[in-house]
């Protein structure tokens, strides 16, 4: 699913002001669920001309399509690629400049297309299916690959995030005695959550959350839980809700506390970058030069995100959509993609590369999906492997976060 799903930022009507002010008081008690301490801070690598020279390799046009509208909690290595002066396309919601590499333009061009409202919420895997001039698309959780290996298989080249940031969140006054998502199913508190999240099934599956507290009516809006008091917990993002709820949210304005899902026993990686297994081949030559820029590029951007952000804010407000990104928004995520080891070399600690994949790890996450599947009467590609989702073969082992994970 992807991040910053609704426009959550918008007010809650004042009617639900006045409810808040009497189920809640004002205090700020709780946390937001992490404790660790920053990661240490990336630096740059200079890179030479010849390393980043695209042209007569690769397309003469990148075209990625997005997971969702402009955000660097998820994209931000791409757009860290875009070149000065991009031609923004308000209506098609579209960006394309010169694909540009530590300062050097490679050769090619690179457009991002916007996805979530802007392709009808379908899913990118259909969409690189329906649209074939795209190059590569950000899916919008490692578990849509798995979940269409059959009609819409994908080939991940690459892990945007290590760590999926989906988090289901509480309010720590109303439940102090919470400090995981097992603890709220050991109560009949509801769940707010996504329609169609698989999380959802193998949290109740494993007996972490019972069935009926679940309702998955969830918009995005944070409108439920402020007209609930905070009686309610819901699932999120780990990037940037908690923010929105303390920062955003006026009749809201404290903290909350989470549980990543990955802390939860699922393991998911984040967005993957991926292609259509047909266009390996043809793709090879291209994506053996283009991936490391992209590692590269999440190197770069965690070590001096702030110019990254201040271009995908000025997209997004040309986009003119109901949810706008924020520099805001965008130093928060940055900063909790370290902090909580989200965006890392290896989320267990065990190698120096970043965007890899670890195929134990990938056959978890179709274990614990396959029955989920299964029970939904969804078809799986029959004998699904690690290696029909993921490859590394064109990933650099040399690049990665300073610090180890």
């Amino acid at each position: 699913m992807p991040l910053n799903r609704s426009a959550r930022t918008a007010s809650v009507p004042a009617a639900l002001a006045a409810l808040l002010c009497l189920a809640t008081a004002c205090g700020t008690d709780g946390g937001d669920g992490d404790g660790k301490q920053p990661a240490k801070s990336a630096s740059t690598t200079p890179l030479a001309a010849s390393a980043v020279d695209l042209s007569g390799v690769c397309p003469e046009k990148i075209v990625v399509q997005g997971q969702w509208l402009p955000n660097t909690s998820s994209e931000g290595p791409v757009y860290r690629l875009l070149g000065p002066d991009p031609a923004i396309d308000a209506d098609a919601k579209s960006t394309t400049a010169a694909l540009t590499a530590g300062g050097h333009d490679t050769g090619v061009d690179l457009e991002i297309r916007a996805g979530g409202p802007a392709i009808g919420f379908q899913p990118v895997s259909a969409q690189m299916y329906a649209d074939k001039s795209v190059t590569l698309g950000i899916l919008g959780g490692f578990d849509e690959s798995i979940q269409l290996s059959r009609s819409q298989p994908t080939l991940a080249v690459l892990a945007m995030l290590e760590k999926d940031p989906q988090m289901i969140f509480w309010d720590p006054k109303t439940y102090p005695q919470f400090a995981s998502i097992a603890d709220i199913g050991t109560t009949d508190t509801t769940v707010l959550t996504f329609e169609g999240d698989t999380y959802v099934d193998y949290l109740i599956g494993a007996g972490i959350l019972k069935k009926g507290q679940v309702d998955p009516s969830n918009e995005g809006s944070p409108a439920r839980f402020v007209a609930e008091g905070g009686k309610i917990a819901s699932a999120g993002y780990a990037v940037d809700d908690p923010y929105i709820y303390e920062k955003e949210v006026k009749e809201w304005g404290k903290p909350v506390k989470f549980q990543m899902l990955y802390d939860a026993g699922y393991p998911n990686y984040g967005p993957p970058l991926s292609i259509r297994p047909q266009d390996r081949a043809k793709l090879a030559p291209c994506l053996e030069k283009l991936v490391p820029l992209v590692q590269q590029a999440q190197v770069d951007f965690l070590a001096d995100p702030l110019p990254t952000i201040e271009a995908v804010v000025r997209i997004s407000e040309a986009y003119d959509s109901d949810e706008v990104f924020t520099r805001a928004i965008g130093e928060y995520s940055a900063d909790r993609l370290k902090r909580l080891g989200i965006a890392a070399n290896d989320a267990e600690g065990a190698d120096t590369t970043t965007g890899d994949f670890d195929e134990r790890r990938v056959q978890r996450m179709i274990d614990l999906t396959k029955p989920v599947f299964a029970a939904q009467k969804k078809a799986l590609k029959e004998n699904l492997a690690p290696s029909d989702l993921v490859t590394d073969e064109f990933i650099d082992p040399k690049i990665g976060y300073p610090g180890g994970s």
